[in-house]
């Protein structure tokens, strides 16, 4: 069998600028959300990655119209949108197709869709999300792995999440929008994600209010109407960026940023040593430096961003002393460790924690990406490395991460695709 696979050669000092693209996790919910409407939604800053390819796939499905107009320019036209049973193959590619469910529930009060897919990070029920569709007055099935999720009618209530799911909270703020009345989420997640999606869908005519707080109000509406919608930066591929930038970078400028969204992965660099200068919508590196060992620990937005912790680990590798991670959100996150022992790193993993003994000498071999941000510490790697790293499975890495060889071959590193015998 043929697959495709990235060759590093690592060593190799990085120069110039990396234009970010737009935010991934706040494009798989953008997408299900604008099928709410009742009129075409443009929406401006979609990141050419895996995820969207497969989003648009069950869009097709559905008989929605899309059109892309210009190359990070969508128009989803939902006029003509069918309730069909989504049991596609495109379901399973990603996980967050789930949000069809509260796009879905919401419109027609019926949904029926296989069980999502994504990245294998331990276990993540969508126990939350089920719950807060029960309580705005759904039933829900699941036979022969298709969820049905029904309802005569949704009524608006007071939901509170056990733990402050992003996921959770977009699904069920989606589904409230239709319903009668006034529905509160108590612990709600904070991530700038869910700002966007709140966004978009306040100018499509939601009445919602507290997003980026843990309280959010939604009060039920008749129907929403197209618009037009720019999505915001992706915070995890311009901290992945800046991560490279201050492995191999002599001066790196990572633009078309928020810097305040990456607040906590900046403090933890500057505490490392990482010599920055952060902007209003940049930031400048000047990497290869000596650097200290730290603790981190991964938590709910603001803080530090559970999908940087792979990226930074590989990073951790070139510290002097032994650096410590805790991972709060998903605890059997660190199947990177393997392959960055393979690569001649010092990693004990005894989860929840990983602890990374520096600085070691990395050298390119044959690794594999197991999942998206395992992926992207093995390219923080494979660039610091001694010789050709050779990484396997790459489609992990093509669904978060636009064009990811060719912004670093414009700085320099020497990275490219080829096709092998697997």
């Amino acid at each position: 069998m043929k697959k495709e696979v990235i060759r590093i050669e690592g060593g190799h000092e990085l120069n110039g600028t990396v234009h970010i693209s737009g935010a991934k996790n706040a494009t798989v919910a953008l997408i299900p959300a604008a099928v709410m409407a009742d009129g075409p939604v443009t929406i401006v800053g979609v990141p050419n990655i895996e995820d969207v390819k497969n989003l648009t796939d069950i869009l097709h499905l559905m008989n929605v119209k899309t059109q892309v107009k210009e190359p990070d320019h969508i128009t989803i036209d939902p006029t003509e949108m069918e309730n069909v049973v989504l049991d596609d193959s495109a379901v399973t590619k990603l996980r967050a197709s789930y949000y069809f469910m509260g796009a879905l529930l919401g419109k027609y009060k019926k949904v029926r869709i296989r069980m999502p897919g994504g990245c294998y990070l331990g276990p993540r029920p969508i126990d939350l999300h089920l719950k807060g569709f029960e309580a705005l007055g759904a039933k829900i099935d699941y036979t022969g792995g298709l969820y049905t999720i029904e309802a005569e009618k949704l009524v608006g209530t007071r939901i509170f999440l056990d733990f402050a799911s992003v996921g959770a909270t977009i699904n069920i703020l989606m589904a409230a929008v239709f319903a009668e009345g006034r529905t509160t989420i108590e612990n709600a997640a904070k991530e700038p994600e869910i700002i966007d999606v709140v966004t978009l869908l306040s100018k499509m005519g939601a009445e919602i209010h507290g997003a980026g707080t843990n309280v959010i109000t939604i009060d039920g509406v008749k129907h929403l109407s197209g618009c037009f919608h720019e999505i915001i930066p992706d915070r995890i591929e311009a901290g992945t960026f800046i991560v490279i930038a201050a492995a191999m970078a002599k001066e790196m400028t990572v633009e078309n940023i928020i810097p305040q969204h990456i607040d906590a992965l900046l403090a933890k660099l500057q505490e490392m040593g990482v010599d920055m200068d952060v902007s209003i919508d940049k930031v400048v590196v000047r990497g290869r430096g000596r650097y200290k060992a730290i603790d981190a620990k991964t938590l709910p937005y603001p803080g530090l961003a559970t999908d940087l912790q792979a990226p930074l680990t590989a990073l951790l590798t070139q510290a002097t002393g032994d650096s410590e991670i805790t991972e709060t959100i998903y605890p059997q996150r660190f199947k990177h460790c393997d392959q960055l022992n393979t690569m001649g790193a010092d990693i004990d993993v005894r989860i929840p924690r990983a602890q990374i003994h520096g600085p070691k000498k990395l050298y390119g071999m044959d690794v594999y990406a197991t999942d998206l941000r395992c992926g992207a510490s093995l390219v923080v790697a494979g660039l610091m490395a001694e010789g050709v790293t050779t990484i396997h499975d790459i489609y992990h890495i093509d669904r978060g991460y636009e064009g990811i060889d060719q912004k670093l071959n414009r700085c320099g590193a020497k990275i490219w695709r080829e096709t092998v015998e697997e």
